[in-house]
């Protein structure tokens, strides 16, 4: 599924109460200009039987007391399945989920502080890190300026109608 297929599936499943369907839309450039900066259209996440996402508290070496919150995404299901990162719980799987949900749902769950994706098959010594602040200070930026456009005045009737 490429990003405008990964967007519009997202458009289409948002919750249809007249707002959220334009709301994604809006918000759809700065999905698909972070999900162009990384390697894979779909990345494996670990998740749990009732499919929530799993969370890895990693800890600062120098500041032990200092911690963030973040998902891994894998660009395969070996990758997921084996090495340091692997699920030691029989309850936990790792499922393809498209680059553009991932970034979107970075938003909604507010106990994550960053997104690592790795980006090479077999190389899981490097990553990309986005940080759920930096995507949500993205679309804010686009919302407000949704927000300030001016909206269409339908009662002005335009000199030259006819």
């Amino acid at each position: 599924m490429d990003l405008d297929q990964q967007i519009q599936a997202l458009v289409d499943n948002a919750p249809q109460d007249g707002k959220t369907p334009q709301i994604v839309a809006v918000i759809a450039p700065a999905l698909k200009w972070l999900a162009a900066q990384l390697r894979h259209s779909q990345y494996y996440i670990l998740q749990t039987l009732d499919h929530d996402w799993v969370l890895t508290t990693l800890s600062n070496r120098a500041q032990p007391n200092v911690e963030k919150r973040a998902i891994y995404a894998f660009p395969t299901l070996k990758d997921a399945a084996t090495g340091a990162f692997a699920p030691q719980d029989p309850q936990v799987m790792a499922l393809p989920v498209p680059v553009t949900h991932i970034l979107f749902q970075m938003v909604a769950l507010d106990t994550v502080d960053s997104t690592v994706f790795f980006e090479m098959p077999g190389a899981l010594d490097s990553a990309t890190e986005v940080r759920r602040e930096d995507v949500q200070n993205l679309i804010q930026s686009l919302l407000q300026q949704y927000v300030s456009a001016p909206a269409p005045n339908f009662n002005e009737i335009p000199p030259d109608i006819a």
